[in-house]
Formats: structure tokens, sequence, C-alpha cells
């Protein structure tokens, strides 16, 4: 295997949340490319858009709170040449305005970049209304546009340049809390290209945006376990790697999805549409299990919903027995 330069998952890893990735990532891009714009639904801050609206401040726009004219405008904005990132909680975006987003963007097929913040269980104690758990399937079903999700801040800022360089409608989803860092700057990253963080013969795992982490944890669990586990990363959820997916699949014979969203629509439901058509075997898919999120640390959510690696553990040993 090559080597992705990832950091060691037993040292102690530092912590940064995606959504600061993003908005470095968002300043260079700006720096890069004069065309780069951006616009906010009154979330400057919380969503990392104020070291570009400081740097750039005649190619930021304060929309309000108004999502739907949001993306409306980054959509006229494309039309004319610009490269538009449009941002707010994801809960908000794609959450209130996906009908803008289908007819104003996709359907005129427009490089905006629509970014998603706040999303998944790492809101946190602001509870249900805003952890958005379903936005990866809202925006799978969109046709032309790319979903992604950064394992960590690191992969967000890389993620960030690239979706700038990209002639097509994106989404990217970024947490508010900080997670783990286990990417560097020398890791590769690619819109649509998934990559074997560690090798297996035994199950396959494949995660994406934050949950990447623990599935790296879980594998660890189960080579003491006697499992060899093969744990792949998937940032880019649509266009799919379906490639990389399959091979990793037919060494290995069983499959667990993990994700920090809603399974059905989600990366699990782009995983099972893949081997349902392609090559069935044994699978267990962890995420969201059509639940609403609920207050708390994100510590205490992952573990309530299932998400840790220790449940990513459980379930590999469940598919692995299955296969026997």
């Amino acid at each position: 295997m090559a080597d992705l330069h990832l950091v060691d998952i037993n040292s102690t890893l530092e912590m940064a949340a995606t959504r600061a990735g993003f908005g470095s990532g968002l300043k260079k891009a700006g720096e890069l490319d004069v065309n780069v714009v951006a616009a906010c639904a009154d979330l400057t801050g919380s969503v990392k858009m104020d070291a570009f609206a400081a740097a750039f401040p005649d190619r930021f726009i304060e929309i309000g709170i108004g999502e739907q004219n949001l993306v409306t405008v980054g959509a006229g904005l494309a039309l004319m040449g610009k490269i538009p990132f449009v941002s707010s909680y994801a809960a908000f975006s794609p959450g209130r305005n996906w009908e803008q987003i289908k007819t104003t963007i996709c359907l005129n097929d427009v490089p905006v970049k629509i970014v998603g913040a706040h999303a998944g269980l790492y809101t946190g104690a602001d509870g249900a209304t805003h952890q958005m758990l379903e936005d990866i399937a809202l925006m799978r079903v969109l046709p032309g546009m790319v979903v992604m999700a950064p394992c960590d801040s690191v992969e967000a800022e890389k993620m960030t340049l690239a979706m700038a360089k990209d002639s097509r409608p994106n989404y990217i989803r970024v947490a508010r809390e900080a997670t783990p860092i286990i990417t560097t700057a020398e890791t590769p990253f690619k819109i649509g290209k998934a990559y074997v963080f560690s090798e297996g013969k035994d199950v396959t795992i494949i995660s994406t945006g934050t949950m990447t982490a623990p599935a790296l944890e879980a594998a660890e669990g189960l080579y003491k376990d006697g499992i060899d586990a093969e744990v792949i990363h998937v940032p880019t959820i649509k266009p799919l790697d379906e490639a990389t997916i399959l091979k990793s699949v037919r060494k290995t014979g069983c499959v667990v999805t993990v994700e920090e969203a809603q399974v059905n629509g989600g990366l699990g439901g782009a995983i099972a549409e893949l081997l349902g058509e392609n090559y069935p075997v044994p699978m267990k898919r962890i995420g969201m299990q059509d639940h609403f999120g609920e207050s708390g640390t994100p510590e205490e959510l992952l573990e309530y919903f299932g998400l840790d690696a220790k449940h990513i553990r459980m379930a590999a040993h469940h598919v692995h027995e299955m296969k026997q």
C-alpha cells in the first residue's frame, strides 16, 4: 500500500473542528482565485467564513437569515462566472432550501459550493433540531451534485481548495466540535477518490467524515481479536469510488459502513446499492437508524446511538461470522 502519511491512531492526536479547516481553505482559495466569492446567512463566525470576509470584504455578502435567498444568489453569481461558496448550518442549508438548490443550482448545473456546517452529532447539546443527519441523503439524490465529508480539519482544507477548482455543484458537511486529526499535509485527496487507510483481508470497514477515526480505532481492536480489518475512508460519497470499494469487498467478503448520519440514503445506502447490484455480501450499516438526534456531548451521543469504536468492532464481528 502506498504511504498515505497518516497519523498513528495510537498516538496522542491533535484535535480541531472540520469547520476550521474549511475556513482556512476558503481564505486560501480566495487568495488563489479572484473569482472565489462567499455568502453567508448570518452565521459568519460560526461557519468560519470570517477570515475570508476580513481578507476580501468586497467579495463577501452577508445575506441575513434567508437561506433560500442564499443559494439563489449563489446560483446567480455562478452564472456570472464567479465561484461562490454559500454557507449556513446544515439544518437550514440544505434543510430549509433544498428546492432552491435543486432548481437554481442543480437544474442549471452551476458550480455553487454549498457548505453545511454544524452537521451530525458533533453539534452536541444543541439537540435534534440542529443535528442535521439527513443531509447526505438529501444531497445524494440531486442530479449532478458532488457530496463530500472530510475526516478531519486537514482534509477539510484540501477539500475546500479542490472544490474551488471543480466545475460541478458541490456539497461539503463540516462539524462544530473538534475531532481527531488523523491525516497530514502529505495525505492525498482528490474529489471522487476513496482511500485504503488500513489494509486487511477479513472484513471491510467503509467510513466517511468524522467516523473514520473511530473506524481505525475499531480496526486496531479487531486485530487483537484475530480479525484483519481493511478500513476505507470515503471523503466523496458521490460520485462514489466504486472500483476501490468493490476490490476490497471481493477480497474480504463482508462489510461494515460507518457514518454520522442517517443510514437510509446516506453512505450506508450508497454502499448497499452498489453491492446489491454488483457483489452482495453480509453487511451491517452503522449510523443513525431512523432516529432523530438528542442533546448531549458528542461522546455521549456516539455511544448512545452505537457509532463509537466499540459498536463498529461488534458489527465487524457480526458480519465476519455471517460469511462463514
